[in-house]
């Protein structure tokens, strides 16, 4: 694999523990340039940790490295870069008050007679994310970008390093098909020009469209490699897992006849207009489009998180003032945002205390919140949603997948009329996918009615009665269940002539 008498980043015997847990178990990881090494893995199996001890993040317990035939152990990510080798992360590090073209650059502006080149940072930066299939304004503040935008200037700031090693972890997380196109092409120029990549995902299609080469951990342990991405879905999960898994989606239940929510002619300048559409109780009603389609806005005026020019939401008759998230949790609507991490929870509080933070003064007693309280609240969702793992520990301890119930099950503690979950599945690994599909249709069942946000059209088809899709800021059609095909969505997202709202 690779160039003739090339060594490439060569790891031999990786061990690396925490608190006495080994999360390596002598791992041997090679990736030649000119190749793409895809790393799959469930979530804790070792892949993120691996990609850490390649990229100078933290240190090995265990094992050695060479780069190009020469000893190499960074001891941190700015001298893994120096000597050729980028991480792109799954969470954005970006400064959200510096431009785009600032944050692709910083710690290294361009300069001319001593001052910043403001002109050739500009030019630069644009150039780099063109590369990239982004059409943005590199002069505007990163704050308010979507996290698919965010993440293409991370992988941006990376690549404008020419790195020759380029370690890709969940960078398709928050992507559209579209733009996780933008991100594969790049990842085969990069290849064409000699780079060794490492693709870490949980999108397995993606990893088999684009990989030379497949590595499977589990537990800590290389356990399966495949000389090439052409490997069927299914050996790739039973190897993650360590048993025969069934990979499908379960129609839905039908839904009841009461609507609970109207949405009519809501609208906001710059983001979205003109979305009209009825949801019923027991109903998950899907959210289809391209990134900077307006999803996520929408979905956040109906939370009350951002507030609309135009239109309203009615609540069983009731029209709602959309003024803040508390008035909406109030009536009834909740929301699980897509960034967990940076929106989501508090990752240095316990799992118990998560689910309970925005219960606290309903959980009062004589003006205190009991741990009692707390610990029969934490355990009633913890049984209801299956999680796994000591929920008295902080919440960063945990899997992505368990974090994900837990950022879910603090919104249904009160249960609520409206569930809206955006990028329900971003970051976890299969078995924990097919755990949340399962909650979700549970909840829709039990008549919660549903609104489900995916850059996953397979999800969105699998998980919904109907699905809204939509272009360009625009609901450009609403399909039931049997209409709802793969072109038919496709079809409809990229019917908007318009440049989609960034």
């Amino acid at each position: 694999m690779g160039a003739e008498g090339a060594d490439g980043l060569v790891a031999e015997g990786l061990v690396k523990a925490y608190s006495g847990v080994t999360v390596l178990k002598s791992v041997d990881f090679r990736v030649a340039p000119g190749t793409v090494v895809g790393l799959v893995g469930e979530n804790g199996a070792g892949k993120s940790t691996l990609s850490s001890v390649i990229t100078g993040v933290v240190k090995p317990d265990g094992g050695r490295m060479t780069l190009d035939g020469a000893d190499y152990a960074p001891s941190s990510p700015a001298e893994a870069l120096r000597q050729g080798v980028a991480l792109i992360h799954q969470e954005t590090r970006l400064i959200q008050d510096l431009s785009v073209a600032e944050n692709i650059f910083l710690g290294r502006v361009p300069q001319h007679a001593g001052r910043v080149d403001w002109g050739r940072m500009r030019q630069e930066a644009k150039s780099v994310m063109d590369s990239l299939g982004v059409d943005l304004d590199v002069r505007r503040p990163v704050r308010g970008l979507s996290m698919a935008l965010q993440q293409e200037i991370e992988i941006a700031k990376a690549l404008s390093r020419s790195p020759r090693y380029v370690v890709f972890d969940e960078p398709s997380a928050s992507l559209g098909e579209s733009e996780t196109e933008h991100v594969l092409e790049r990842i085969r120029t990069l290849r064409a020009g000699g780079a060794g990549v490492v693709y870490i995902s949980h999108r397995l299609d993606e990893v088999r469209d684009v990989a030379d080469e497949i590595v499977c951990l589990r537990d800590g342990s290389r356990v399966m490699s495949w000389s090439s991405g052409d490997v069927a879905k299914e050996a790739i999960i039973n190897a993650m897992v360590g048993r025969e898994f069934t990979y499908e989606h379960i129609p839905p239940q039908p839904s009841r006849d009461h609507t609970v929510l109207e949405v009519r002619g809501l609208g906001r300048r710059g983001a979205f207009e003109g979305i009209d559409f009825e949801l019923r109780q027991g109903e998950v009603l899907g959210i289809a489009g391209l990134v900077g389609a307006g999803r996520t806005e929408v979905v956040r005026a109906i939370a009350g998180v951002d507030r609309p020019d135009e239109g309203e939401v009615i609540l069983e008759g009731r029209r709602l003032p959309c003024t803040s998230p508390e008035s909406a949790i109030r009536a009834g609507i909740v929301m699980v945002p897509e960034d967990r991490k940076g929106q989501g929870l508090n990752l240095d509080r316990t799992a118990e205390e998560n689910l309970t933070l925005p219960w606290e003064r309903r959980l009062t007693r004589w003006g205190l919140v009991t741990k009692k309280a707390i610990r029969e609240v934490a355990t009633s969702q913890g049984r209801r949603l299956d999680v796994r793992g000591n929920m008295t520990l902080p919440v960063k301890s945990m899997s992505g997948g368990n974090q994900q119930k837990i950022l879910i099950g603090k919104w249904l503690v009160k249960d609520p009329k409206v569930l809206i979950v955006d990028e329900p599945t971003r970051g976890v690994d299969v078995g924990a996918k097919m755990a949340i599909y399962e909650i979700i249709r549970s909840l829709a069942a039990e008549g919660i009615a549903v609104i489900v946000v995916s850059s996953e059209l397979e999800e969105v088809l699998g998980l919904s009665h109907r699905v809204l899709v939509m272009a360009g800021g625009r609901q450009r059609g609403i399909l039931p269940r049997a209409e709802a095909t793969p072109q038919r969505v496709i079809d409809l997202a990229f019917h908007s002539a318009a440049t989609p709202q960034r």
